[in-house]
């Protein structure tokens, strides 16, 4: 019996919104679980994300080539399988010990979707249009988020476990409906007479370095992938703390620190919505790239990060709650609009062979840079004030700026074709 699948696009955004949620889902409750039913302390907290960081940054690469190598569609629908366990482990054990091991199996399914997912979305829509598709997926997705947090904290006030255990294992069964539903037609995969195991994934990591030492504009972008992870570590775990222990909440005593805080991400999760759709109708990636290169993404990710960049620093410094919430709902407008752009630019400069390969060094310079940028921004919180680690963080995103203005300086780009090897690797 033949059973029609949906198109790739609808599956890519269908995922984001469902991935979106079910994380929201968990993540809204899962800090105040660590500390009330597992019974970490700080030292143990820190532990945790570098537990998931480092292991991000050790299999990046790994499970990259295993997808150039064999299969984008099995790659994400292990890593969605193994996130998915991750947090059923962590709400059926409260125990540290089977923290660290649930988090190491989360950073190790994590790097099999990182590199895979928007690999597999551009080979079966095309560069061109997966610029458009990553922006509707980052729309989706704040969809998927704002339902999450409602519903997270609705089931959080019932169990702090349940919305942990019912998120993980509803991202089990994402994984499962994608083994149905997830298409694959665009990839080539390594024919098996040439497969030999290691040799093979060797062979393809080394095709991946050798398109980023032969690509400036991919070199370019992997830099500002480090940088960008310094700035976010020490942003995300910091901006709950300058609410709480600098700027307050106006009448204490008639709404919570939780009801607030969650109020505080809905609005920014509106906000970027709205910015999405605007970005969507107003930039017209697909048609703007095909007539004039790369330029139209260079411009927009300069003033993404410009935007994200004072967001950042004037939350910092923000005196009041108001100020502050507004330069919170920027910076969150602004990073949500620079990611899709980053994909995509970053996407039009690989060759399809492999693509998930870079893409996972991508992240892996962005685990590496959130590993040594965040306790060093944390480190100034500490010794000086969370107002000033704010606006370091904030400064960090400098030299992105700078990097992609400079690659906005050469002039404009021409179209790339699809499909388009190194240069010296296909003849005329």
């Amino acid at each position: 019996m033949c059973v029609n699948r949906p198109g790739a696009y609808a599956v890519y955004l269908a995922l984001g919104a469902a991935t979106s949620f079910l994380s929201n889902l968990t993540f809204v409750v899962l800090a105040v679980y660590y500390v009330q039913t597992v019974g970490m302390n700080p030292l143990q907290l820190v532990l945790v994300g570098t537990m998931l960081e480092v292991t991000i940054a050790l299999f990046e690469v790994p499970t990259g080539v295993v997808a150039d190598t064999y299969s984008r569609r099995l790659s994400v629908i292990i890593g969605q399988a193994l996130v998915g366990v991750c947090f059923v482990i962590e709400g059926l054990v409260p125990l540290f010990a089977a923290i660290l091991l649930a988090e190491f199996i989360r950073g190790v399914g994590e790097t099999f979707i990182s590199g895979a997912l928007p690999a597999w979305i551009a080979d079966e829509i095309g560069e061109d249009r997966a610029a458009d598709a990553f922006l509707r997926a980052g729309q989706v997705a704040q969809i998927g988020a704002l339902a999450g947090l409602v519903a997270g904290v609705g089931l959080g006030t019932l169990s702090l476990r349940l919305p942990i255990v019912l998120g993980g294992a509803a991202l089990i069964g994402v994984a499962l409906g994608l083994a149905f539903l997830m298409p694959e037609r665009g990839f080539r995969p390594t024919p098996r007479g040439e497969r030999t195991s290691w040799q093979a994934l060797g062979a393809t990591f080394r095709d991946g370095v050798r398109v980023v030492r032969r690509r400036p504009t991919t070199l370019m972008l992997l830099a500002t992938s480090l940088v960008y992870g310094a700035f976010s570590e020490g942003f995300d775990r910091l901006w709950e703390a300058h609410f709480l222990l600098n700027l307050g909440f106006p009448a204490p005593g008639a709404l919570g620190p939780v009801v607030w805080i969650g109020g505080i991400q809905i609005g920014a999760r509106l906000v970027s919505i709205g910015v999405l759709e605007v970005a969507v109708r107003r930039l017209r990636l697909r048609e703007r790239l095909q007539a004039g290169g790369q330029e139209p993404l260079a411009r927009a990710l300069v003033g993404a990060y410009l935007v994200l960049m004072a967001g950042v620093v004037g939350f910092g410094l923000a005196g009041n709650f108001a100020l502050a919430v507004a330069a919170f709902w920027v910076a969150t407008a602004a990073r949500t609009l620079a990611g899709p752009l980053y994909g995509a630019w970053l996407n039009l400069n690989l060759d399809p062979r492999v693509r998930a390969t870079v893409l996972s060094i991508s992240g892996q310079a962005n685990a590496l840079g959130q590993s040594a940028g965040g306790p060093a921004v944390g480190a100034v919180g500490t010794a000086f004030s969370l107002r000033a680690a704010l606006v370091i963080a904030g400064l960090l995103l400098s030299p992105v700026v700078l990097l992609y203005a400079r690659a906005l300086r050469r002039g404009r780009t021409p179209p790339l074709l699809p499909d388009a090897p190194p240069a010296g690797e296909r003849g005329a």
